[in-house]
């Protein structure tokens, strides 16, 4: 369900952060949220990192909600109601009917010229200067690419009572013509993103209402199964690319796999690692997730790769011999099931960093293809 709330006196934008979202409206449903809770739990404690219990909530959507409890470790979570989802874009599949309300409140009856609702949807796309100078980055911006743009008139021109108005809406989310629906994601140089519109028009003395509001847009899942593509690594002097001074390098073995750089994008991308030996000491191991964006125009292609998370896996010089374990987390619209159009890509890769106390940097470079299943 999605709302659109206007107030002509006050409009409210709330703040987007991570959140585990799910249905849990029967028993089963509760115990796969708890076990999902438990799930990140166990992952903060081997990436050794720690959550914020104490502003953790858990947000109960719509009436009659039964209002299951959950908890994170031995944390129990607070409960909140929410009537409407203030900042957390409601999310659909293609194809689906994206429904909801416009809520209109106002102390005093509310004289308008017509009441409309329009569902946008488009493909940002920015070239760096890097690529093209920064002159034709400022002035020559990729133009935008419409994906879907509909508009629906909810409310003819009159009159709406003081207090609560409520207007439901439905809109098929289905493009025209040869276009395709995109999975919502948030780039550096390509955005993908989807927003509804809600306009109150008014009298030429009084101001003219608007909110906006993103949804979320997931692409239809994968048929078939996905196999898996396990990666064998071994890292040495010898294996490394782009070195100049390879003589100068100390010895070192490191060896390790990646259960799949096929990866399902809502399931982590687990693996281990080992030093095997180390002439010098090692200060650091960290998984560094990469996006690599691709997008085009009149003056040709630019192709530009920037970091999305980076997470340490390893602190200080490590035992050798000792299995390391790789786990990270997808997160969630800075990545999307791996995608390659006419004017645009979007692709990501993995690096393990070494850090070796003579400040000697060891880079591993895995590309990986995200899917929805």
């Amino acid at each position: 369900m999605t709302w659109v709330i206007l107030h002509p006196a006050e409009f409210k934008v709330y703040p987007d952060d991570t959140r585990l979202t799910g249905e849990a409206d029967t028993s089963e449903e509760r115990t796969t949220l708890q076990e999902d809770l438990q799930t990140l739990e166990e992952w903060a404690y081997k990436t050794l990192m720690k959550f914020s219990k104490d502003k953790g909530k858990v947000s109960h959507l719509e009436k009659g909600n039964p209002r299951g409890q959950h908890k994170l470790g031995s944390t129990w979570l607070e409960s909140s109601s929410v009537e409407s989802p203030g900042g957390q874009p409601a999310q659909y599949e293609c194809t689906e009917i994206l429904s909801g309300v416009v809520v209109i409140t106002s102390k005093d009856t509310v004289q308008h010229q017509g009441i409309s609702l329009t569902m946008e949807g488009s493909v940002n796309l920015q070239l760096s200067a890097k690529s093209v100078g920064v002159f034709e980055a400022f002035y020559n911006s990729v133009k935008p690419i419409q994906i879907i743009n509909s508009t629906i008139e909810m409310v003819k021109p009159g009159k709406l009572p003081s207090g609560k108005t409520e207007i439901p809406f439905e809109f098929p989310l289905h493009v025209k013509g040869n276009k395709v629906l995109y999975e919502t994601y948030h780039g550096v140089f390509v955005n993908i993103q989807y927003t509804l519109r809600c306009d109150m028009r008014r009298s030429l003395l009084a101001k003219d209402l608007t909110k906006t509001c993103e949804f979320i847009v997931h692409s239809l899942s994968q048929k078939g199964k996905l196999m898996p593509s396990p990666v064998d690594f071994t890292i040495t002097p010898e294996t490394l690319q782009n070195v100049k001074e390879r003589a100068s390098l100390p010895k070192f073995l490191i060896r390790g796999h990646l259960n799949s750089t096929n990866c399902i994008i809502t399931q982590p991308l687990t693996g281990e690692l080992v030093v095997e030996s180390a002439e010098a000491a090692v200060k650091s191991i960290e998984l560094q997730l990469v996006r690599v964006e691709t997008c085009g125009c009149a003056e040709g292609y630019a192709r530009d790769a920037t970091e999305i998370q980076n997470i340490q896996i390893a602190d200080g010089d490590v035992c050798r011999g000792l299995p390391i374990p790789i786990y990270m987390v997808f997160p969630r619209l800075f990545t999307c099931p791996t995608l390659e159009t006419t004017n645009f890509k979007v692709e990501f890769e993995v690096n393990i960093v070494v850090l070796l106390h003579d400040d000697h940097l060891i880079t591993e470079n895995f590309p990986l293809k995200l899917c929805r299943m």
